[in-house]
C-alpha cells in the first residue's frame, strides 16, 4: 500500500490589504519531503501521522511538501501555482499511489483563484483518476465547495474552536483514509448549506451542546464522520457560508439527512453562538471592574478583531493607547507585529533605552502609531509561542517596557495571534504579576489563558476585518443568507417564537 501526503495551507482575508508571496509560506512554515518535523502545524497533521502510522504497519508512505502562511490577503498568482505545481510534480513522481490524503486549510484565495483547494483537488483527481481515494483534513474556518466535494472521497474538519483537535482530527481523517484503501468501508460524503455566516466558539454553549450532539453520531449505523463547516466571512467568495459535512459508509441518503437534520438545528442558533464582542472603552470598564472584585489574577482583553489569524496585521494601536491615556499600568502585550520597531531594538541592544514609534503602520485601520520612550528588556533572534503541540515562530522579537510604567510590550517580526501564556513567558515577561494581558486573537488564544486568568473580555477595535456580515459589501459572496436576509431557510414558522434567534 502506498500513500502520498503533503499540505498547502493558508487563510485569506480578501478584505486584507497584506498580500502573501513565496517568503510568507516560507516565513510561516515551509518543508520539503521528508523533512516535516514529527510534531504536526496547525493544517499539516496528516503528514506526521501517517509517517507514523507506515513505520508502524508496515506501508509506504511517500512525503510531499508542506507550507503554511499566516493568514493575508490574496496570495500571488504565481506564489500558489509553484507551490501546487511543486506537490503535483512530487505527486506525478511517487505514482502509482493507493491514498492521497493531504493536510489543507480551505480558506485560500489566490489571484484569478477563488477556491484554491479546489483547484489542487480536481489536478490531484485528474493524476490519480477515479478508484484512488483522495482525503483531506480542513479548518472549519472554509469554505467547503461543491468543486472540492466532487474530487474528494472524504474530509472532515476540526471540531474545535479554539482548534485544539487539530491532531486528533488528523488521526481521524488518515484513520478513516486507511480504511477506505483497505476497502473496510465506502465512504459517501453529503452536504447540507445552512445559508448563514457567524462566530461558533465551542469554548462556550450553545455550540459546545451542539458539536457535542453531532459527533455523538459518529460512529452509530453508517455515520463515520460530522464536522460543522464554519465558513470564513472574511473571504469573499461565491460559496462562502456555514454547511455541515456527514460522511457515511455508502448511505448517500441516510448521510444527506443527517447533514439536513443538523444543519436546520444549527441554524436556529443564529445569533445565539458568538461570544460577547463589547466596545473597547466599556471592555477596558469591565476589566477594571473585575480586577477590583477579584484581584490576583490577570483579566484577558483580547483585540478580536485586529487578529493576524483573521488575515489582519496584528498592529492596531487603539486599545493599547486607550490603557495608556487612562495611566492603567502592569500590563502585558502580546504582541503588535513591527518589523521595524524590531530591528531599531536589536541595534539599540538589551538594556538600551531609546525613543520608539511602533505600531499602526500597516493601513488606516490600525490607529496611529505609538511614540515612547522605552528600556528594550529582551531580545530573540527566533522567538516563538506554542499551541498545543506546535511550536509556531515569530521571527525577530523584542520585549521593550514604556518607561514610568510596567507595561511591557512583545514585539514581533513574524505575524502570528496570540494562542498561549507562551508568548510572555517565552520571552521574559511574567505575565502572572500583570493586571492585565492584552491579547490578539478571536478566540485560538481561550484554551491557554483561560487557566490563568480571571476573566476573559473580548473587545472590539478598528481593523481590516469584516466584522458585520450584515453590512459587508460582498461582491461575490452574494447577500441571500442571514444575517443579511432573515430566514433564508423559510424556517421560523416551523418553531415557536421563543426559540427563534434575532
Amino acid at each position: 500500500m502506498r500513500i502520498f501526503t503533503a499540505s498547502l495551507a493558508t487563510e485569506t482575508n480578501t478584505f486584507s490589504p497584506l498580500p502573501t508571496d513565496r517568503a510568507a509560506f516560507e516565513a510561516g512554515f515551509y518543508a520539503g519531503p521528508g523533512q516535516h518535523p514529527d510534531t504536526p502545524t496547525l493544517c499539516s497533521s496528516p503528514v506526521p501521522i501517517l509517517r507514523r502510522r507506515g513505520r508502524a504497519e508496515g506501508f509506504t508512505v511517500i512525503e510531499g511538501s508542506s507550507s503554511w502562511a499566516e493568514p493575508a490577503g490574496l496570495i500571488k498568482r504565481d506564489t500558489f501555482e509553484d507551490l501546487r505545481d511543486e506537490i503535483l510534480g512530487q505527486l506525478r513522481a511517487a505514482l502509482p499511489v493507493d491514498g492521497v490524503v493531504l493536510g489543507l486549510h480551505g480558506a485560500m484565495v489566490a489571484q484569478g483563484y477563488d477556491d484554491c483547494e479546489g483547484d489542487l483537488l480536481e489536478r490531484v483527481r485528474a493524476i490519480v483518476g477515479p478508484d484512488v481515494i483522495v482525503a483531506a483534513e480542513f479548518d472549519p474556518h472554509s469554505h467547503l465547495t461543491a468543486r472540492r466535494v466532487a474530487q474528494l472521497d472524504l474530509a472532515a474538519t476540526f471540531l474545535e474552536f479554539p482548534h485544539t483537535d487539530f491532531r486528533e482530527r488528523g488521526e481521524h481523517v488518515v484513520d478513516l483514509a486507511l480504511r477506505a484503501v483497505r476497502g473496510e468501508i465506502r465512504p459517501v460524503m453529503s452536504t447540507f448549506d445552512c445559508r448563514m455566516i457567524g462566530i461558533y466558539p465551542t469554548s462556550q454553549q450553545p455550540m459546545r451542546g451542539f458539536v457535542d450532539r453531532m459527533v455523538a453520531h459518529e460512529g452509530q449505523g453508517r455515520v463515520l464522520s460530522t464536522s460543522v463547516v464554519h465558513g470564513f466571512m472574511a473571504g469573499d467568495v461565491p460559496e462562502m457560508g456555514t454547511r455541515i459535512l456527514v460522511v457515511t459508509d455508502d448511505d448517500a441518503a441516510g448521510g444527506a439527512a443527517l447533514a439536513r437534520e443538523l444543519g436546520h438545528e444549527l441554524y436556529r442558533l443564529r445569533g445565539q453562538t458568538a461570544m460577547p464582542i463589547l466596545d473597547y472603552p466599556r471592555g477596558i470598564d469591565l476589566a477594571l471592574e473585575t480586577l477590583r472584585e477579584k484581584p490576583g489574577q490577570p483579566v484577558v482583553l483580547a483585540d478580536t478583531w485586529d487578529n493576524p489569524g483573521g488575515g489582519c496585521a496584528g498592529d492596531g494601536t487603539y486599545v493599547l493607547l486607550s490603557l495608556i491615556e487612562r495611566g492603567i499600568d502592569r500590563v502585558a502585550v502580546g504582541a503588535i507585529w513591527d518589523p521595524v520597531a524590531v530591528s531599531f531594538c536589536h541595534a539599540a541592544g538589551e538594556g538600551a533605552g531609546l525613543r520608539l514609534r511602533f505600531g499602526g503602520k500597516a493601513g488606516a485601520e490600525a490607529g496611529p502609531p505609538i511614540d515612547a520612550e522605552v528600556v528594550v528588556r529582551h531580545l530573540d533572534l527566533a522567538g516563538w509561542q506554542s499551541f498545543r503541540e506546535s511550536r509556531v515562530a515569530l521571527g525577530r522579537t523584542a520585549v521593550v517596557r514604556i518607561q514610568g510604567t510596567e507595561i511591557d510590550i512583545v514585539l514581533i517580526s513574524s505575524r502570528s495571534q496570540t494562542y498561549e501564556p507562551s508568548i510572555f513567558s517565552n520571552h521574559g515577561v511574567d505575565y502572572a504579576a500583570k493586571d492585565l494581558l492584552l491579547v490578539k486573537s478571536t478566540n485560538h488564544f481561550h484554551a491557554g489563558f483561560a487557566p490563568v486568568a480571571s476573566r476573559i473580555i473580548h473587545v472590539d477595535s478598528p481593523s481590516s476585518y469584516p466584522t458585520n456580515p450584515a453590512l459587508t459589501e460582498y461582491q461575490k459572496a452574494g447577500a441571500d443568507f442571514w444575517p443579511k436576509v432573515a430566514d433564508p431557510l423559510g424556517l421560523d414558522a416551523d418553531v415557536p417564537s421563543q426559540e427563534v434567534a434575532r
